[in-house]
């Protein structure tokens, strides 16, 4: 008889060779958060990111599609753009070869003079790209499954839970910094087992955390449960949409989460690591043409001085006990019924994470 499955070894939290495996694999093999679609409104707008150590840049077109390709010129490789602009063509700033937003090459000085010279050979590289409820994510892994592969019925899903969505625009993107390793932070956000003794906002004022359940679909962790009754919520849900009185999120392995709050309010987690033992973690909210919100703008706050701050003091407590000698990796606590108590999610991210580094 198999005993109970174990947490993983500390190495995968606290090991810089295991991290660098991460960015040269697992991290340029997937689907990664790379702006959101409403930042490029017009034709030429581009935006700089960087995905597994690399920089990188998405443009709209004439055409109105949004193309991504590595940010290195195809001459002596200088880096053709910095932050956000707009452009009517892409020229690198070190000797002004220009190419067309579709990443073809079209001039630079004195290439006439080269014997030879084939323009149609030089191209940008570009990246697979693709739109996702207004977001722009890419995989640097060419032959890379489309995302509705990878997250089977997350798009329609969402669609149903947020039908306004081509409608919304950021309102606010807030960067929090945490002391750990990615995966500990993504591994916190994705069991509610901690929930009613660390989140008492959360459990008491969004949620009824006996009736929250996290179950894969492919590679999406869906999060369910059912929010408290009205007289307990600590804002107005009414909105007019189905779902309005319920909860839901969608976590796309590895890195990023699409959350619905009662009252169809759509925010997203987005981690981005740093390092071994440092992520960043994006928190966005979102309001109808980025208008401001108050009912947004005070769900925010509220999250942010209460679960958000509360988390931080977990992960970092986490990630500091991993680095203990004394630390044995313990059973984790896999319901076969699932349900809040049950860390069955984390059981399914450790063997992603596994895999990803062991093959």
């Amino acid at each position: 008889m198999s005993g109970p499955i174990r947490s993983l070894d500390a190495r995968y939290y606290t090991d810089p060779q295991v991290f660098e495996q991460e960015r040269e694999g697992l991290l340029a093999r997937t689907w990664q958060l790379a702006c959101h679609a409403s930042d490029l409104p017009g034709t030429g707008d581009y935006a700089t990111f960087e995905i597994a150590g690399e920089s990188l840049f998405a443009i709209r077109g004439q055409d109105a599609r949004i193309r991504v390709f590595y940010n290195v010129c195809q001459h002596r490789a200088h880096q053709l753009v910095t932050g956000a602009g707009r452009t009517r063509v892409v020229v690198c700033p070190y000797h002004a070869w220009t190419y067309e937003l579709t990443g073809e090459f079209r001039a630079g000085p004195n290439i006439k003079s080269v014997e030879g010279f084939d323009k149609s050979t030089i191209c940008l590289t570009e990246v697979r790209a693709e739109e996702f409820l207004g977001f722009v994510f890419v995989n640097l892994d060419p032959n890379a499954a489309a995302m509705d592969e990878w997250f089977p019925k997350a798009r329609a899903e969402l669609e149903d839970w947020v039908p306004n969505w081509a409608k919304l625009r950021p309102l606010e993107w807030v960067e929090i910094p945490e002391n750990c390793n990615w995966k500990v932070s993504v591994e916190n956000y994705s069991e509610c087992y901690h929930c009613a003794l660390n989140h008492p906002t959360f459990a008491n004022g969004v949620v009824k955390p006996e009736t929250y359940d996290i179950q894969p679909q492919g590679k999406c962790l869906r999060h369910t449960t059912e929010c408290q009754s009205l007289d307990q919520m600590t804002y107005d849900v009414a909105s007019g949409f189905a779902h309005s009185h319920a909860y839901s999120s969608w976590f796309l392995w590895p890195m990023f989460s699409f959350q619905v709050y009662p009252g169809n309010l759509l925010n997203t987690y987005h981690w981005r690591a740093v390092d071994v033992d440092h992520v960043v973690v994006w928190r966005g909210w979102y309001s109808l043409g980025g208008a401001e919100d108050e009912k947004v703008r005070q769900l925010a706050v509220q999250d942010r001085e209460t679960t958000v701050a509360e988390d931080i003091l977990l992960v970092e407590s986490v990630q500091r006990g991993l680095g203990s000698r004394g630390y044995v990796p313990g059973p984790l606590v896999v319901d076969p019924k699932g349900g809040v108590n049950s860390e069955h999610p984390v059981m399914h991210l450790q063997r992603w994470m596994k895999d990803a580094i062991d093959g």
